[in-house]
């Protein structure tokens, strides 16, 4: 069974809903379009599809973001491809405005877009420090912002963003990263307060490492094997194994979208402000 091939037990259980997912280009974003898709959800995938300078690894393209469309309507759902970026307020209330103007409502968000660089706290550079948080903090603000009234007219959303392990502890040359990821949960736990009653609710996802691009580049590799010269993925895999109970070096994307599958659904009407931690039994280890 490949990454995006599933059972057909629930096919057609999200119908007529819509869903607008950040970084939706490839990893996460995709696993949570495709399965989303296969329920019967139309998608609106949104993604940058371009360069960022203090990023050390390529991000997503534009023909990734056609190939998530691809997927998608193979699924059988409509999909609307955006290239958008998150940090832009404006634009992604155009964004918003767009996917209602072309499918009348939206029920669920998934703020998924982010990005990683690395460096100890005194090495951070300006650009480095304002661009992580700038992606992944305020890109959320942005992205939920924008979505949040559309749901609270409709008196029904689901709210879902994307934070981390990382935040919910210290890591080495993390920091940056770390006061962004941390910043996601105090966020949309507040939105959560702000949204009770409505019908919308507002919980986070914290998963650990995850076999995306963004763990699989030379850069990441190099930061667990600073004692290897270009160290492959075969080599890093048992340094990665061990940073968690279950030994296992990495997380399946799916392993993240089932979450979001949960957190979306109906059945999760009384979680709100929920953090999700999906982290190989790394949560064992935390008070």
């Amino acid at each position: 069974m490949t990454h995006f091939e599933h059972t057909t037990e629930t096919a057609g259980d999200r119908a007529g809903t819509t869903v607008l997912i950040t970084g939706a280009a490839r990893g996460q974003g995709r696993s949570h379009a495709v399965e989303f898709a296969r329920r019967g959800a139309s998608i609106v995938a949104v993604d940058l599809c371009a360069e960022v300078d203090t990023v050390p690894y390529g991000l997503a393209t534009g023909d990734d973001l056609e190939e998530t469309r691809s997927l998608v309507e193979r699924a059988g759902a409509r999909c609307l491809t955006v290239q958008a970026d998150v940090r832009d307020s404006a634009r992604m209330r155009e964004v918003v405005d767009t996917a209602v103007e072309t499918f009348g409502r939206i029920d669920v968000c998934i703020a998924n877009a982010g990005v990683v660089s690395f460096a100890p706290v005194t090495e951070l550079s300006d650009a480095q420090w304002q661009t992580m948080l700038d992606i992944d903090l305020t890109g959320v603000f942005n992205t939920i912002r924008a979505v949040a009234p559309i749901m609270t007219a409709q008196q029904w959303g689901r709210i879902i963003t994307i934070s981390s392990m990382g935040g919910r502890s210290g890591t080495p040359n993390l920091g940056h990263y770390v006061a962004a990821k941390w910043g996601v949960i105090g966020l949309t736990k507040t939105l959560a307060l702000e949204l009770a009653g409505t019908g919308v609710t507002a919980n986070i996802i914290c998963p650990g490492t995850v076999s995306t691009d963004m763990v699989h580049n030379p850069a990441m590799y190099s930061l667990f094997a600073p004692d290897l010269d270009g160290p492959t993925r075969e080599q890093v895999r048992g340094r990665y194994a061990k940073l968690n109970p279950l030994g296992v070096p990495w997380t399946e994307p799916e392993d993240i979208t089932a979450a979001a599958i949960y957190l979306a659904s109906p059945e999760a009407r009384h979680v709100t402000g929920h953090t999700v931690e999906i982290g190989a039994g790394v949560s064992a280890r935390m008070p």
